[in-house]
């Protein structure tokens, strides 16, 4: 299951800069997604066989000209209620400041594991004063220099080791469905109509964590877990960051299911994020079906439902396979239909393609336009396998892989989606050395 690492810090410790050494070290390696708005708050890593999140809070403080400590401590709050460990950067060359300090009172007082890292360490000189952060009465610290990436593995090694072993209590092996979106577009009124009154149906089992309820649905011959992550716990206080709040939320729904209903508000039309809930369902590699909400009250004078349509597909772009419906969680309008479109799209995940089908199909395919030769040569694909991952990937062997551009590859996804259904999920494409 997902940890999720959140770094906290005052402003210009060097937050985006050690986020993007994380994150980076990662994406040069193993994220050949297309095209992936890189949102510079949230990030996948990978260390060691351990994969995680990671939040940078700094991302989101409102008003950047004169930051309050109310800021900074709201930030605080959600790190450490919403991640499993908490990075809190401190910088040497400004020594520990009256903020670092009301930040560490904060976190000596939680339960969660934390590591605190001195940023800008990139001299033996500037070693020695990192001892300075001993002071803050949260014992050993790491030094690093995020811009130059020393002492960063040892850092990783120590974090990843604190992941909690989560008990695994092995859910029955069915489908977890997703309910996400942004705030108000109509999440809790979806899932309740899917539940209704029924609830003596369904069977609440506590979450593999404390922030999503996984609920076994099964009537009308479904059989899937509800994965609800919306109606939890209300705050007073952080109306202010709802924003950042349900990206929070998003990511650990995301996380815990295999598609996610993506539910978009027809009154108000597709937003940026939208598109970027749509990105962090790409990127995690999760089915997706996307639900327009309260289509019951848009008026129907100005704009068709294929206008409509379009318009959503093409914010969407490279990524538009994906099954698109109206509904309305009031009226109950087609959301049985949401859920069978939830239910193929999980298995046509599952779908292993015979090696034997996939050559003959993209060998062809590859025939009839070639890979655009590069400096002369000529690139040849010679042979195609299904990844044995949990979601759909496939690796072309040839003789160039270097030379093979992304457009090519859309191609060959593309040509994927033609011959074979994959409606609703995020196909990768890895080019390989034979």
């Amino acid at each position: 299951m997902g940890n999720i690492v959140a770094i906290v810090g005052r402003p210009n410790v060097g937050k985006s800069t050690f986020f993007n050494r994380l994150t980076e070290t990662r994406q040069a390696i193993v994220d050949e997604v297309s095209g992936v708005t890189r949102d510079r708050h949230y990030g996948k890593v990978i260390w060691n066989g351990h994969e995680f999140s990671i939040i940078d809070t700094g991302g989101y403080v409102t008003n950047s000209d004169d930051i309050f400590e109310e800021e900074i401590r709201k930030q605080v709050i959600l790190a450490i209620e919403e991640a499993d460990v908490v990075v809190f950067l401190v910088d040497v060359i400004s020594g520990i400041t009256d903020l670092d300090q009301t930040i560490a009172g904060m976190l000596q007082k939680i339960k969660k594991p934390v590591v605190l890292v001195v940023n800008k360490v990139d001299s033996s000189s500037r070693l020695y004063d990192a001892a300075v952060f001993y002071g803050l009465g949260l014992g050993d610290y790491f030094a690093l220099s995020s811009i130059n990436g020393s002492g960063t593995g040892e850092m990783l090694d120590k974090l990843t080791s604190m992941f909690e072993k989560k008990e695994e209590e092995e859910e029955e092996d069915i489908p977890k469905i997703a309910v996400v979106g942004r705030p108000n577009v109509g999440k809790s009124s979806l899932v309740n109509a899917l539940i209704g009154v029924e609830r003596n149906i369904v069977t609440p089992i506590s979450g593999t964590t404390r922030d999503s309820i996984h609920t076994r649905y099964n009537k009308f011959n479904h059989d899937f877990y509800l994965v609800d992550t919306a109606g939890l716990r209300k705050k007073g206080k952080v109306k202010e960051d709802l924003e950042f709040y349900s990206v929070m939320r998003s990511v650990r729904a995301i996380e815990h299911a295999d598609v996610c209903l993506l539910l978009i508000d027809a009154t108000i039309g597709i937003e940026s994020q939208d598109v970027n809930i749509f990105h962090l369902i790409e990127r995690n590699r999760k089915g997706v079906v996307i639900l327009v909400n309260k289509w019951d009250l848009v008026d129907k004078e100005t704009m068709t439902m294929k206008q409509f349509e379009e318009r959503i597909r093409k914010r969407l772009e490279p990524f538009v396979d994906v099954p698109l419906l109206f509904v309305s969680a009031l009226t109950k309008q087609r959301i049985h239909k949401a859920l069978e479109l939830a239910i193929k799209v999980y298995e046509q995940r599952m779908v292993r393609i015979p090696t034997s089908k996939l050559n003959e199909v993209m060998l062809k395919a590859i025939e009839d336009y070639h890979p655009p030769a590069v400096k002369g040569k000529f690139i040849r694909i010679k042979y195609v396998t299904q990844l044995p991952t949990h979601a759909p990937a496939f690796a072309f062997y040839c003789n160039l892989p270097q030379y093979i551009r992304e457009p090519y590859k859309r191609y060959l996804e593309n040509q994927i989606r033609k011959n074979f259904d994959y409606t609703g999920v995020p196909i990768r494409i890895f080019m390989r050395k034979k």
